[in-house]
């Protein structure tokens, strides 16, 4: 059962009742605490509540939609989400653009009756990096050098998972080409600073501690995916970026072109569209600025200018409309 994380806010609701104003709970599911879609989630919960009771927005209150007790919930990370979300459990979620895209083209882990047609996108909220990361005393200067190596991919079944095969079948890797180690971040760099493991694959918004934490005592390097593979793989994929590790994220390593994954906020197309209008005007109040430039560097990513970008899904008609009256429209999508 995913813990929830009902902020402050929240608790301010229970304290009285506004006659007449009908009160809302609205679930979004985030990921592990230690991830960065935890934080997140619980700033887009405070920002589009608005329980009854609460001060006006006009005068210092909260700008959310009214009614509304927004619930940032811990969950196993976007494949649980995009899970939840079709089965009725969660009213919205965080994920990756690569597995919005799986699940709405019924690809695996979503593919046969698991696949989710009807996925339907509010925002792209930042980008996160694919890290390969490697030994820095090793000859590995491609994916393509992997061949055979051993590699931690993430869990099965995982996040980490999906978007490691996916860069691998760039090169031509599978599982049967390269010896996987199916682990999570935490061991994976254990066994990685033991050098039982050649390298790792997975995505984040940089700096991810764990990486920080790996580089301050093992010398790593990046690997680059910068060549004809991953071009190709950008074009197969319109929803990839071109991303860049600056210089100093981690200990002893330069700057590294990479591959860009948006972390998207998502929802089903039957939730009602009058609601997505008000989530999707709420995300974007000013008043929600401070509180994004206030989650640290991964808040102060989400921009309004970059939520329309590569949309792997097609806009829920609500957040749709809210965009149209800015004047704005999806960008570079495959729609």
């Amino acid at each position: 059962m995913a813990r929830a994380l009902c902020l402050g806010l929240c608790l301010f609701a229970l304290t009285g009742h506004v006659e007449g104003q009908e009160l809302r709970y609205f679930r979004i599911g985030t990921g592990a605490p230690e991830t960065s879609y935890f934080p997140i989630g619980g700033v887009i919960a405070s920002a589009v509540s608005n329980p009854p009771g609460a001060r006006d927005c006009n005068q210092g209150g909260s700008c959310g939609v009214p009614g509304l007790i927004a619930l940032a919930q811990t969950t196993n990370g976007s494949i649980d989400n995009l899970t939840q979300i079709a089965a009725g459990n969660l009213d919205s979620g965080l994920c990756q653009a690569d597995i919005a895209a799986a699940a709405a083209k019924g690809l695996p882990p979503f593919d046969g009756s698991r696949a989710i047609p009807g996925l339907r996108a509010i925002a792209n909220l930042y980008q996160e990096g694919v890290h390969v990361v490697v030994h820095a005393d090793v000859s590995i200067d491609s994916v393509a050098d992997l061949k055979g190596r051993r590699v931690a991919i993430g869990e099965k079944g995982s996040d980490a998972m999906v978007t490691s095969l996916l860069v691998l079948g760039a090169y031509g890797l599978n599982e049967k080409r390269i010896k996987p180690a199916y682990l999570d971040l935490a061991d994976a760099t254990q066994k990685f600073a033991a050098r039982e493991i050649d390298a790792i694959i997975t995505l984040g918004s940089y700096p991810i501690p764990a990486l920080v934490d790996l580089a301050s005592e093992t010398p790593i390097k990046l690997v680059a995916l910068n060549d004809d593979q991953a071009s190709a793989l950008r074009e197969a994929n319109p929803y990839l970026t071109v991303d860049l590790i600056p210089a100093g994220a981690y200990d002893g390593v330069g700057s590294t072109v990479t591959l860009g994954i948006g972390a998207l906020w998502v929802v089903d197309e039957k939730l009602d569209a009058e609601l997505v209008y008000e989530l999707t005007r709420a995300l974007w109040h000013k008043s929600t600025r401070r509180l994004l430039d206030q989650a640290g560097p991964v808040g102060q990513k989400i921009k309004l200018d970059a939520a329309l970008l590569r949309l792997p899904i097609p806009l829920h008609p609500g957040a749709a409309r809210y965009y149209a009256e800015l004047g704005k429209a999806p960008v570079g999508t495959s729609n």
